[in-house]
């Protein structure tokens, strides 16, 4: 189911299958591989595209000498801008460039003037793979940036030059990746092409396996998000039910001037399926939600935390009241996700962290970078830089599973297993999606689901809204946080129509 595999378990089925196989059969399928993927991308017409191969110093720059081969074979009007190796070159990567110099390619020493005033078909990029430690630099810079100025279409090699496989992250602090508009990974799918700047820069991504035997691929602990993983939770529902079998949600935030908070998380509690929600004020309480007048507006002291599946945080605030409010919930028996002002109390008070590792349950977290900084006591761009590392390393700590927000959202459980997420778009960065996703979170957890299955469903789910908004022309630019409530309440009775038993 859609796993990902680190640059070493990468490397180790490459040399346990380079093992069984003849000398360079791998570089050989890799090349036709990029050539097979090149050639859905150019028009019908081959003899008519002009394609441009960056042939970079290593096997990445093998693979691309194998697929400039196999392009000119084809009939297209192959040139190759090649950096040779600094140190002696391995064998198969030696036979690469021996058929890539026996084919009709021609080999060129193109600066990025020259670049730049072609009308390039295509441009295919193998650069460097995933074994890049450095950012790009002098002319490797240069053509990269040329390259990312063209209008034509860039397929990259495995993954773009420029960008770390496993993190997601362009390496180097001021570093610079090329923007692929395609990707055909080898071997296996990589978690870098699908988090952090991965999403903007892989494009498109295919998978090819070179034809590696099913018994190297040991089995994986990091996997994109998938309905198979919650679909047994997708479940049709019976006539003879009333709203006491769907569970209770209690919201818990509203200090003064974050009203809108909890309401938006508490709508989408209500429309995603909560039989009963009630919305807890820390301060004044609203006499009704006249938008959702189905919402119960109670004041937070003296209600029953045990009686609902608790959501704390959003509008919570930071005052003493808030603090023993999120205290009183996570003492609680009840399921609890905590957000948004929830985590920066917990970031704030160590016997908070300390009483929520200790729930015998456990809890959901859906932080955002900034949120997870403050809990582990590191810096957003330390985040940013190893999304899956982070959100594992908080999972652990908090005894948690964690949703760290965010391009390519990652969800971490206690015991290591992670998720990337593929659904969403820019349209959820805005105010308030955030408070929409917890109640979603909330409203499934209420109704039976799992934390693990609620957070996975929750955040496909929350994405998938956004998607087929834009879809319609709502979004990216203006959508706002309450239309994807609507959204939601479509996505989730079409999926259970669809999978539901």
């Amino acid at each position: 189911m859609n796993p990902l595999y680190s640059s070493a378990e990468i490397r180790a089925i490459e040399q346990a299958a380079a093992a069984a196989l003849p000398d360079g059969a791998l570089m050989q399928r890799a090349g036709q591989a990029g050539a097979n993927a090149a050639l859905d991308l150019l028009p019908f017409s081959t003899a008519n595209a002009k394609v441009l191969v960056l042939a970079g110093p290593g096997n990445n720059g093998g693979d691309a000498l194998e697929t400039a081969a196999h392009l000119a074979y084809a009939g297209a009007q192959v040139t190759i801008l090649h950096f040779p190796p600094q140190s002696e070159r391995s064998a198969e990567r030696a036979a690469a460039m021996q058929r890539a110099q026996t084919s009709d390619a021609r080999f060129a020493d193109l600066d990025a003037a020259a670049i730049a005033a072609t009308e390039w078909t295509l441009v295919v990029d193998g650069l460097f793979g995933i074994g890049l430690q450095r950012p790009l630099a002098g002319a490797l810079r240069a053509v990269a940036e040329t390259v990312n100025g063209l209008k034509c279409s860039v397929l990259s090699l495995d993954l773009p030059s420029g960008l770390d496989a496993d993190t997601g992250a362009i390496v180097g602090p001021d570093g610079v990746a090329i923007h692929a508009t395609h990707t055909v990974t080898f071997i296996g799918n990589k978690p870098g092409l699908h988090t952090c700047d991965g999403r903007d820069y892989a494009g498109l991504v295919d998978v090819s396996r070179l034809d590696i035997d099913a018994a190297h691929f040991a089995p994986a602990r990091l996997h994109l998000n998938d309905v198979k993983f919650f679909s047994r939770h997708l479940r049709a529902r019976r006539h003879n039910t009333h709203k006491g079998s769907y569970g209770n949600v209690a919201v818990i935030g509203g200090a003064q001037g974050m009203t809108g908070a909890p309401l938006l998380a508490s709508r989408t509690a209500l429309n995603s399926g909560a039989g009963r929600v009630y919305t807890l004020f820390v301060e004044d309480a609203l006499p009704c939600d006249f938008g959702q007048p189905e919402l119960m507006c109670r004041t937070a002291a003296g209600f029953d935390l045990e009686q609902a599946t608790l959501v704390a945080g959003p509008g919570l605030g930071a005052s003493p009241y808030a603090s023993d409010m999120l205290a009183s919930a996570i003492a609680s028996g009840s399921a609890l996700l905590a957000d948004a002002d929830a985590l920066n109390l917990l970031a704030a008070n160590p016997r908070l962290q300390t009483a929520l590792a200790q729930r015998p349950g456990g809890s959901v977290l859906t932080p955002h970078p900034l949120e997870a900084a403050r809990l582990l006591g590191c810096s957003i761009a330390e985040v940013q830089a190893d999304r899956v590392g982070m959100a594992r390393k908080l999972a652990a700590k908090l005894n948690a599973h964690v949703v760290l927000k965010g391009s390519g959202t990652v969800i971490a459980a206690p015991n290591g297993d992670a998720v990337i997420n593929t659904t969403g778009n820019p349209a959820l960065a805005t105010a308030g999606t955030g408070d929409v996703l917890s109640g979603l979170c909330g409203s499934l957890m209420a109704q039976g689901w799992p934390m693990w299955e609620a957070a996975l469903a929750g955040v496909w789910l929350h994405g998938m809204a956004a998607d087929v908004l834009v879809t319609e022309g709502a979004g990216p630019i203006g959508l706002t946080a309450g239309e994807l409530i609507p959204a939601i309440r479509v996505a989730l009775n079409r999926m259970v129509q669809h999978h539901g038993r």
